[in-house]
């Protein structure tokens, strides 16, 4: 308790903003929670927050335990009471919600419900409960809903993992309908079996946007609708010139596509090491075999290698040349879209020296994809001007 007093005096000599946060609150004594949240607010801290570090709790006792406390903490009116739950018993939005009802008015959460081990509370399931749910809990949040999904992709591509299907709100499947009398029921009123409209969370309902023949004025304009921008007409082009290569892959573009195939344009003119061309034979029978020629700061080298698979292959060629010492940590393929000509979109981690990038590639050939994205995070390893997010930078 002494430890804890003293350091919120010291950051209250800095801000007068000071979260105190009681770790592992959730098996923690009752009476001893009461006395160091009492002490604590004593020192200066204006908000409380209670965590369920190890995501042992269960809805209805930690709406209890955030109730008891803020009944019985002197001075609880003062600050602001707040919930941060894990996901191990992949009750952490339950919990969250909970501790709303109960009277706390922060939510700490992440997007994609991201976190160590199972994860932390899901800020898209949370916002979106107490919008959809405002008769229950009476609160909202402020949030411009029509982001998360938006959000959700570009956390989803800083990081590396991918959104499952049927993850609430974001999932690709979080709005489809298979069920006949689903669909018969949505078509003639759609709050029949939708609680909440997916354009209010920014799921886009023109999600075929171009094709073979669309212009350059055409593509600007859709991408200005989906919320891209680019930053100089020589990306515009570059982007576009990508989109007229994909457009002869694929008999249609949809929105995905193009959030997909403008990720990397504005790293292309930093880029040191580049795919020239890849040549793989897989057959029956036989040892996979890779041939790949990259342009490394300006001149070409080529290489020949055997693996496992193609992908083992092709990673293995790529090392041949390179030399990076990096080791692999995650390869993940996800398709972009439906359809046999869809884009397979890769995710590949590299660690070197304690430094951890993630890259991503996105192809029809998801070999070829696989390759870009291997690459990618290569380019990364070796050049930290080549940051993924401007806040967020490698992991």
């Amino acid at each position: 308790m002494a430890h804890a007093v003293k350091a919120i005096k010291i950051a209250r000599e800095y801000t007068d903003d000071v979260e105190f946060s009681a770790e592992d609150a959730v098996r923690s004594e009752m009476d001893f929670l009461v006395r160091i949240f009492e002490a604590a607010i004593e020192a200066g801290a204006t908000t409380l927050n209670v965590p369920d570090t190890v995501g042992y709790a269960v809805p209805s006792e930690w709406g209890q335990r955030m109730a008891t406390l803020i009944e019985r903490v002197k001075g609880s009116d003062k600050v602001v009471w707040s919930t941060h739950c894990h996901n191990d018993l992949g009750m952490a939005v339950a919990n969250s919600l909970a501790a709303v009802s109960a009277g706390a008015r922060q939510v700490e959460c992440t997007i994609n419900g991201l976190g160590e081990r199972a994860g932390n509370a899901s800020l898209e399931e949370v916002v979106m409960a107490v919008k959809t749910r405002r008769d229950v809990f009476g609160v909202d949040c402020g949030i411009d809903t029509t982001q998360i999904v938006p959000t959700s992709r570009l956390v989803s591509t800083i990081t590396g993992y991918p959104v499952q299907p049927n993850k609430a709100i974001v999932g690709a499947n979080a709005f489809a309908h298979e069920s006949g009398i689903h669909q018969d029921g949505v078509l003639k009123h759609r709050e029949t079996y939708e609680i909440m409209r997916a354009e209010d969370v920014g799921w886009s309902t023109n999600k075929l946007s171009l094709g073979k023949l669309s212009g350059r004025n055409a593509f600007r304009s859709r991408l200005a609708e989906l919320g891209i921008v680019l930053d100089s007409e020589e990306a515009l082009n570059a982007a576009f010139a990508r989109f007229k290569e994909l457009a002869d892959k694929k008999r249609e573009i949809f929105d995905e596509d193009l959030q997909a195939l403008v990720s990397g344009v504005a790293e292309e003119a930093k880029e040191t090491i580049r795919l020239v061309s890849l040549h793989v034979c897989s057959e029956t029978g036989e040892t996979p075999e890779a041939r790949v020629t990259l342009s490394i700061d300006g001149d070409e080298h080529q290489a020949v290698s055997t693996g496992a698979g193609p992908v083992d292959a092709t990673f293995r060629c790529i090392e041949k040349m390179v030399r990076s010492g990096a080791d692999l940590q995650l390869y993940s393929v996800n398709n972009i879209t439906s359809g046999t000509d869809a884009q397979g979109e890769v995710n590949v981690r590299l660690e070197r020296g304690g430094r951890i990038v993630t890259g991503q590639g996105a192809d029809t050939d998801i070999v070829i994809a696989s390759a870009k994205a291997y690459l990618n995070a290569l380019n990364r390893l070796n050049n930290p001007a080549l940051k993924q997010h401007p806040q967020m930078g490698d992991v």
